[in-house]
């Protein structure tokens, strides 16, 4: 099969966006599927505002419809709701070409934080942008009722997976250079630092050991100056961040607003027990829901006493968690949701 995938989120961004897509046209092109990606390294570009370090397309539709007008292909797959995002909407209804998008981000939720734009009003501009997809592909049940309840039509679940080579299992926290000369346990958090992330409950709740922060985000310099006792450890590369995931006691996951949380994923895969509230994503991560069982970690709304009873949980539950997850069915299940864009 021959896919396009239009996406404002990719290479050399860093975030969880981007792995997810990384990852599945790895996925795609193993098992012999042909995937042309569109990405905003292909036009010019400007920084998102209060964003650093995303680059959004500028005017793409006439080049993106160039693009699309000479390619051939199957399915379209519409990944993010950014400027080639709407862009390739607008070209795909032009030219009665069904299309499939996902909802991996709830960007109501960081507008209300960033702009105090009213919730009402970014799930109405989402709605829209969402409502002829031939299917909304969500990662969580949580979000699939969330949206269900919202008006939103087709959706399709598609949960995520974790490279449990690349995050590799470790029955102790291994010894990290930076690690050495903090006072132990360590707790330690990895994301972007910014509004969505809620990392603030992180930084201030009560922990007897240290915390740790590996990411960068446009609350970085205020959070860095409020919160000098915390290690900043910055973009790490991701063979590197699989060492720091290993080295540390607990991974503490602060976000009320996540639609996934890959992040707890690669924790659990190097055997970090995860502390989180009872939210969406880490319930899809954590709660095995044929026994209703939680696995790898802690779920509750007092986070700080989440964060040192999941240091009690066997490293090796964790890992076992993890490994029920997989890109390989995660692409499967992506596949299955795709529709052929062009009629017979």
């Amino acid at each position: 099969m021959k896919i396009v995938l239009v996406t404002d989120a990719w290479q050399p961004q860093v975030n969880g966006v981007v792995t997810t897509l990384v990852e599945l046209v790895k996925e795609l092109e193993i098992a012999g599927h042909t995937v042309q990606v569109i990405h905003p390294g292909l036009f010019k570009t400007k920084p998102c505002p209060g964003y650093a370090g995303i680059d959004l397309a500028v005017n793409p539709k006439a080049h993106l419809k160039n693009l699309l007008m000479s390619s051939e292909f199957d399915a379209i797959h519409l990944a993010t709701e950014g400027p080639l995002g709407w862009a390739a909407r607008s070209i795909c209804a032009s030219n009665r070409w069904k299309y499939t998008t996902a909802y991996h981000t709830r960007f109501p939720e960081i507008l209300k934080a960033a702009l105090r734009l009213p919730l009402f009003v970014g799930y109405a501009l989402f709605k829209y942008f969402h409502r002829h997809s031939a299917g909304v592909m969500v990662p969580t049940i949580g979000v699939q009722n969330l949206l269900s309840e919202r008006g939103f039509k087709n959706l399709k679940p598609w949960t995520h997976g974790v490279d449990v080579r690349l995050f590799n299992y470790a029955p102790e926290p291994l010894e990290y250079p930076d690690f050495a000369q903090i006072k132990r346990p360590i707790a330690v958090f990895v994301g972007r630092v910014s509004y969505e992330k809620n990392i603030e409950a992180f930084l201030k709740m009560p922990f007897e050991g240290s915390k740790v922060v590996c990411g960068v985000g446009p609350l970085e310099s205020d959070l860095k100056r409020r919160y000098q006792s915390v290690t900043w450890l910055g973009l790490l590369p991701r063979p590197e961040l699989a060492i720091v995931y290993s080295a540390a006691d607990v991974f503490v996951f602060p976000s009320r607003n996540e639609t996934f949380g890959l992040v707890m994923l690669e924790a659990m895969a190097c055997g970090t027990p995860v502390a989180a509230y009872p939210v969406d994503g880490p319930q899809e991560v954590l709660i095995d829901h044929e026994t209703c069982v939680i696995k790898g970690g802690i779920l509750s709304e007092d986070l700080a006493g989440a964060t040192e009873t999941a240091m009690h949980i066997p490293r090796s539950q964790a890992r076992e968690r993890a490994l029920e997850f997989s890109w390989e069915k995660s692409g499967i299940l992506f596949l299955k949701n795709l529709v052929a864009a062009k009629l017979n």
